[in-house]
């Protein structure tokens, strides 16, 4: 596979090497090997999620509070969707930039979220479903909402929506990231390096 950095520090592309024949294809999705030696981060899954989504259909944005903090590795297992990371770390040298990634379920490609950052997606046919390997367990309180229309973030949307998007409540009525600010709601860019520093003292340090 070929891991490559966005424009986003700690956000990655990974592009597997797809081995194709007459019955269909193979490839990795997932080395931990590979990708700590490339980016730096060392991800063990510890839970894995799925959601299936109708065309149109926005989820996000999401994350993590640090404490405990939530890496991310994301793909498309069936159908297409428009993945979108954004920097809300604050102190972050790209703090309030974004990248996007279209992802599907043909070629493999994957995005590695590390923790800190905001994940969104929108649904680009119907039953979409989308694959989440985590670096932490579900706790309840700590998941960061912020509004994936924030006029301030100039996320595309528009461009790929062919109707009106479908959002849950509570993502409507998620805060904007000045809002999100405002409140305390945000990680710093220190908190996430002292994550990325490895292991339990990087948990703590965090803390």
């Amino acid at each position: 596979m070929r891991i490559e950095q966005t424009a986003i520090p700690d956000a990655y592309r990974i592009m597997p090497k797809l081995l194709t024949d007459s019955r269909g294809s193979f490839h990795e999705s997932y080395r931990y090997d590979l990708l700590a030696a490339e980016t730096g981060h060392a991800f063990v899954p510890r839970q894995v999620n799925y959601s299936a989504s109708s065309r149109n259909t926005v989820r996000g944005l999401h994350g993590v509070a640090i404490p405990p903090g939530q890496a991310k590795l994301v793909s498309c297992v069936r159908g297409a969707l428009l993945d979108v990371v954004v920097d809300v770390r604050v102190g972050s040298p790209t703090f309030g930039e974004h990248v996007t990634t279209v992802l599907d379920a043909q070629d493999g490609r994957a995005m590695f979220v590390a923790e800190g950052l905001a994940h969104g997606f929108v649904a680009l046919t119907d039953d979409t479903c989308i694959s989440y390997l985590c670096s932490t367990e579900f706790v309840p309180g700590t998941q960061i909402d912020l509004r994936a229309f924030d006029p301030e973030l100039g996320l595309p949307w528009a461009r790929w929506l062919t109707g009106e998007a479908l959002l849950s409540e509570k993502d409507a009525a998620a805060p904007t990231v000045a809002e999100a600010l405002e409140l305390g709601l945000l990680p710093t860019y220190a908190q996430c390096l002292s994550l990325y520093g490895r292991g339990e003292e990087g948990q703590r340090a965090a803390a």
